[in-house]
């Protein structure tokens, strides 16, 4: 099984409750949920004006590749009711990949590990919260 961290973020609606069916869902899919970060509410970065999000960060394990994750996390943010009209804009629902084993992997649709998690602390806040140590990427 591959160890997997996850972002999830919501400023649309019942942000805390979008988490919550998202992690649902990320269950019901297959994924095993090891630890779960604690909910912090965030300023928007990048993007139009914009509510404050929700953010949290998990550790999963599966046996999906990352392409079928990353196809999983898609159908989920759908499901949820995601519609992307602006690049960094307001969601109900946003799931990212941020690592994936100790892998690194470039393709036109997906970049792991994330490209910006270095520069949002509200992703590496809760990350490290978890237990995650920065010298396993390289």
């Amino acid at each position: 099984m591959s160890m997997i961290y996850l972002a999830l973020g919501s400023n649309l609606g019942d942000r805390a409750g979008f988490i919550q069916r998202a992690i649902e869902e990320l269950k019901e899919g297959g994924l095993r949920i090891l630890k779960v970060s604690t909910v912090i509410e965030t300023d928007p970065v990048g993007g139009p004006a914009q509510d404050k999000y929700l953010n949290a960060v998990l550790k999963v394990s599966t046996d999906y590749s990352p392409q079928e994750l990353q196809l999983l996390t898609q159908s989920i943010e759908k499901k949820l009711g995601r519609v992307k009209k602006i690049r960094n804009g307001p969601r109900v629902i946003d799931i990212d990949i941020l690592l994936y084993d100790d892998i690194k992997l470039v393709t036109s649709k997906l970049l792991i590990p994330h490209p910006r998690m270095f520069e949002r602390s509200f992703v590496m806040g809760p990350l490290k919260e978890i237990g995650w140590k920065d010298e396993a990427i390289c």
